[in-house]
Formats: C-alpha cells, sequence, structure tokens
C-alpha cells in the first residue's frame, strides 16, 4: 500500500495539517500509523467524518493543549509545552536534570543517568509534580485567579518532596518562617494572607488583562515570596495561565535568560521596561513554536 505525508493528505481532503494530525492521533484515519514522529496516511484512506454535528475542532491554544491533553496525544503541542516549561523553569531554580532527561521522565517515566552521576530524587519528584502543575493549569486556566487555586499549584510541586518532611514547611500553604532573596526582605509570614488577597482582588478588578498586567502581577507576587520555596516556578505557572485566560500569546523563560529575568524583577520598582521586554524576548521564541504547530 502506498502511503502520503500529512502535509499531502491535508492538501487533498482540503483540512489543516493540524487537523490531519489530531485525527491520525485520534484513530478516526484508518491504516495511518507513526514512524517516530511522523504519521504515514494511506493513499486512499477516507477524509474522517465529523462523530456529529455538534463536534466542535479545538481552535485556540487553551482549547487544543486541553484537547491534546485529553486524548494523551504525543508529539504535539501540549508534549512540547511539558517539557519545555517544566525543563526550564526547574532549572531555572536549581536543578540539574537535563533537558533530555525531563523528556525521558514525560515520555516515559524513567530517567536516563550516565556512570557515576547522581541524580538529586527532589528534581525528579519536582518534575513530575510540575507536569501535573501544568495539567491544572491547562483545566482551570479560564477561571479567575484566586488564593485556593495559588495554593492548590504549590501543593501539587512541592508534594512528596523532602520538604514537606520539614515541621516547618507548609506544602501547599503559606510560608511559616521569614525569608530574604537576593538579600532583600519580603513579605512576613503574618501579613502574606493579606498582601496576597490585595494583590489578587486588585489584579481581577477589571478585564480585560495585558500582557504588561500580567508580569506586573508577577513581580509583585515574587516580591511577596508567599511560599517558603517553589515561589518563582508557582508564578511562572500563574503568567502561562493567564496569557492562556486572555488570549495572550504566553511564554516560557528560558534557562539562558534567567539572567535578564532576575535582574527585570529586581527592577522592577525602578523600571517595568526591563522585566516586561525579556517576557515579550520569550513570547517571540514561543511565536516559533506556534509557527511550526500551525497555531494562529
Amino acid at each position: 500500500m502506498k502511503y502520503i505525508s500529512v502535509k499531502e493528505a491535508a492538501k487533498l481532503w482540503g483540512l489543516s495539517e493540524r487537523s490531519v494530525r489530531n485525527y491520525c492521533a485520534q484513530g478516526r484515519v484508518e491504516g495511518a500509523f507513526l514512524t517516530g514522529k511522523t504519521w504515514n496516511v494511506p493513499e486512499n484512506a477516507k477524509k474522517p467524518a465529523r462523530a456529529n454535528s455538534a463536534e466542535t475542532v479545538p481552535t485556540t491554544l487553551a482549547e487544543i493543549l486541553e484537547d491534546e491533553m485529553k486524548s494523551g496525544r504525543k508529539g504535539g503541542i501540549y508534549h512540547k509545552i511539558q517539557v519545555e516549561l517544566t525543563y526550564n523553569s526547574n532549572h531555572i531554580e536549581g536543578s540539574r536534570l537535563t533537558a533530555d532527561q525531563t523528556r525521558y521522565i514525560f515520555e516515559t517515566n524513567t530517567i536516563g543517568v550516565l556512570k557515576d552521576e547522581t541524580v538529586n530524587v527532589d528534581d525528579i519528584i519536582e518534575t513530575t509534580n510540575h507536569f501535573r502543575c501544568i495539567d491544572a493549569v491547562i483545566s482551570c486556566c479560564n477561571k479567575k485567579l484566586s488564593e485556593a487555586f495559588i495554593k492548590q499549584l504549590h501543593g501539587i510541586l512541592k508534594s512528596s518532596t523532602s520538604d514537606s518532611r520539614k515541621s516547618w514547611f507548609s506544602v501547599g500553604d503559606y510560608k511559616k518562617q521569614p525569608i530574604e532573596v537576593g538579600g532583600e526582605e519580603t513579605v512576613l509570614p503574618k501579613n502574606v494572607h493579606s498582601e496576597m488577597s490585595k494583590l489578587i482582588s486588585e489584579y481581577e478588578n477589571g478585564e480585560p488583562k495585558t500582557l504588561e498586567d500580567i508580569v506586573e502581577f508577577h513581580a509583585r507576587f515574587e516580591k511577596i515570596h508567599p511560599f517558603q520555596d517553589g515561589n518563582g516556578r508557582v508564578g511562572r505557572l500563574i503568567m502561562f495561565k493567564e496569557c492562556l485566560r486572555f488570549g495572550i500569546v504566553p511564554f516560557i523563560i528560558d534557562a539562558s535568560i534567567k539572567l535578564l529575568y532576575y535582574n527585570g524583577l529586581t527592577r522592577w520598582n525602578e523600571q517595568h521596561g526591563y522585566l516586561i521586554e525579556t517576557c515579550k524576548l520569550a513570547q517571540d521564541a514561543f511565536r516559533e513554536m506556534l509557527d511550526y504547530f500551525e497555531i494562529k
């Protein structure tokens, strides 16, 4: 039997290449099979019919991510984001896992190590937990921000880590001990709830939000530093969620630009533009990902 590419099938059926890949992943193209990450479509395969007249094809990034998450599709943008966002966000915070190791954990639930290589167990646990955090962000992306949801993200991220066994560490709740970051004081534990409540109330007062609004929320969140640990990762997950919520191109802070990112946070009170421009730089890289997966 002769096979054609997804591009050829898309042209033949008058569909987008993304739609053809989705149909193949859903088992709706008889005889189609994967070679690596490439679908092979039988030349005589029929164009899939919609399951029913009410069926809708996901079009927004949020809809596509939820569809790929629920279907368990491999090799799509959901897969890419899980690996890229998890690797970079954890690496910024000191994880020693490589991008390949992160990908292996996501794809196979295993990890490859070199001879005599030592792997931190918390790095592995927090990697798998971060995958679950992204799922929570996708599932709740259209909901308003709340203290409960933010605490939920922290609870997922830090569950079963060595920190969770420390009496002074609260998993899924605000910090118990004062903490300095970069030599600067953060909000005292007794004041965290009131400051977080104020931040969320002011942020949710009026819509829609812009990229600048989301970045400002992030900067103020990091200044409060509500949790004993995990603030950066939770904060970046919130930014990703809010971009999905308001139809803004999201972004992943690549570990290679973490110094720009940190400098932007440090300078926020004096110069907002530095952090905003860093996030826009990350947006440009994300747009290339959207182009590759043919998502508008």
